[in-house]
């Protein structure tokens, strides 16, 4: 049986199981469709917020992203596991508490206003439109490598496979078959890396290994005579910069929509404590991991790679070389000396590739790449099917049913939420086809712009009574515009080019957005009338067990 028979049958199998646990588990309800009827316990719920948030990002790109970028790329794990400690002690229980369906939800009941829930809608749908673009591309890049297809071939599968896991049953549907992706995901992230980590250390801790690992890094690094070393701080990033970028995907991951929903469909406040709990539980299980993995792949390209004669390099430099995420630039023309020897500088190894590329480096069988390709899209599909939710909850239960037709039927909501989530995934996949960037990059737009938007309105709006709706409405639409405005100033130039403001770049864009936003909440709103009394009155039953006074700011 050839290889690409067994690609074939792992992956499509593992996808039939996740639509006959779909179809299964469909909603029959808008409560279903919307929230899962609010009946998935801590335990499943934190393995659906762990398999919801743990993207095509976390799975293929940020292994890749501290191998490309070093120490400097250690701010992606301490900005995305930081952010559910912020999530579970300073969002979750309270939009949990609050009992409705989506953050916009939220938004608009908060700020008794139309206009408010109207500019939140917007904001949903951005942050998630950009996040699902990521995914779309995780997609591709896998499902390009399994097939040997064409990137936007590969795509258009992806997208199919998408739009089938998420209209059959919605929120319900998703949560178990999140639940099923995240098992697969775990176990196709951990195997190659373990495996190596048996054969060179005789063991099955690659974390354990990953101090020796640096040291065998530095050493090869500087006999090699390459700079900057790995280990070295701030080269790839200025210290502003990361720090930026650690804070901004911190208060992103908070702030992120479809991760808020997912607290919507616990039984109650402290099952959505609990729930962020386990999630972070099953999320540290790959995060401690990603270090160790991108050391192995950096030492095994130091060790077997650089310096080899071209004609002799190991069979996976050619076969990631013919999808084109690997280029060997040895000619003169490119830039090489045209010696027949590589140099590290003569390779160009795109991020992306770290984690999907262990199985062969490790010398595994083909059924584990297999299964990694398996786990990956588990992780993009989980994550998109996520996103698409939140696109249609925004459009069909917040807009449409809350402000154009309160007396829409369930039946006509739920159709409508199933027919945008066709529409948008294919315009992720358009975006997506143009190779805008590196899918940690993308996402990390998406957490900006939530951290700019979201997040200030919403803790604002639980713990300030005194913020009212202009003080959120201006620093919601405001911090949006001046976080994708900064984005494509310093990345595309557009509509003019923008220098990096203390050396922040496009990913750390957030940062200005949200202090605009928590600017206008506390200024704007103390110059203008404050909320209702009602509205005093909620944040009070929102923050207390019961109402401890009757005094208002």
């Amino acid at each position: 049986m050839s290889n690409q028979v067994i690609g074939y049958i792992v992956v499509f199998g593992v996808f039939v199981g996740f639509m006959y646990i779909a179809y299964s588990t469909r909603a029959k309800r808008a409560d279903d469709f919307y929230v899962a009827g609010r009946r998935i316990k801590p335990f499943w719920n934190g393995m659906a917020v762990a398999a919801d948030w743990m993207s095509a990002a976390s799975f293929i790109s940020m292994a890749g992203a501290i191998a490309a970028l070093g120490y400097d790329g250690l701010a992606y794990i301490m900005g995305w596991t930081g952010g559910y400690v912020v999530l579970a002690l300073v969002l979750a229980p309270y939009l949990r508490k609050f009992g409705k369906y989506t953050a916009p939800d939220f938004i608009g009941d908060r700020y008794e206003s139309q206009t408010a829930r109207a500019i939140a809608i917007i904001c949903a749908v951005v942050i998630s439109f950009t996040y699902c673009v990521a995914q779309v591309a995780g997609a591709g890049i896998i499902m390009g490598r399994l097939m040997g297809l064409p990137m936007k071939l590969a795509i258009a599968i992806g997208i199919v496979i998408v739009v089938a896991s998420t209209v059959m049953g919605g929120m319900k549907s998703i949560t178990w078959t999140q639940c099923a992706q995240y098992i697969v995901l775990i176990i196709g992230y951990l195997i190659p890396v373990t495996a190596l980590c048996i054969k060179m250390y005789g063991h099955p801790l690659p974390q354990l290994a990953y101090g020796d690992l640096l040291q065998k890094i530095v050493a090869k690094e500087r006999e090699l005579n390459i700079t900057p070393i790995y280990i070295e701080p701030f080269t790839k990033m200025t210290m502003a910069d990361m720090w930026v970028l650690t804070l901004v995907l911190m208060i992103g991951t908070a702030g992120l929509p479809h991760i808020m929903m997912r607290f919507f469909t616990t039984p109650s406040v402290r099952d959505a404590r609990y729930s962020a709990g386990w999630a972070l539980i099953f999320i540290g299980a790959l995060y401690i991991t990603a270090p160790a993995y991108a050391a192995f792949q950096k030492y095994v390209v130091l060790h077997e790679v650089v310096g080899k004669p071209i004609a002799q390099l190991p069979e996976w430099v050619a076969a990631w070389g013919k999808v084109g995420l690997l280029k060997i630039k040895d000619a003169v023309e490119l830039g090489g000396n045209g010696d027949g020897i590589l140099q590290f500088k003569e390779l160009d190894l795109h991020r992306d590739i770290v984690v999907l590329s262990m199985p062969e480096i490790a010398q595994l069988p083909y059924i584990v790449s297999a299964l990694v390709a398996a786990g990956g899209l588990s992780a993009a599909i989980s994550t998109a099917d996520g996103l698409l939710m939140v696109i249609a909850a925004a459009i069909s239960h917040d807009l449409y049913y809350k402000m154009i037709n309160p007396n829409a039927s369930e039946a006509t909501r739920v159709y409508l939420g199933k027919s945008l989530i066709g529409v948008f995934a294919i315009i992720a996949g358009i975006v997506a086809a143009g190779n805008i960037g590196f899918i940690v990059q993308i996402v990390a737009w998406a957490f900006s712009l939530a951290a700019a938007s979201f997040f200030p309105a919403i803790v604002m709006g639980v713990f300030d009574k005194r913020t009212n709706v202009y003080g959120a409405a201006i620093g919601m639409i405001g911090g949006l515009l001046i976080t994708l405005f900064y984005i494509l100033g310093v990345k595309f130039g557009w509509p003019f080019k923008i220098t990096p403001i203390a050396g922040i770049k496009d990913q750390g864009a957030g940062l200005f957005g949200m202090a605009f936003n928590f600017l206008s909440c506390i200024i704007i709103s103390r110059l203008t009338p404050p909320p209702s009394e009602k509205i005093m009155d909620l944040v009070d039953h929102l923050r207390y067990p019961k109402k401890l006074t009757d005094a208002h700011d």
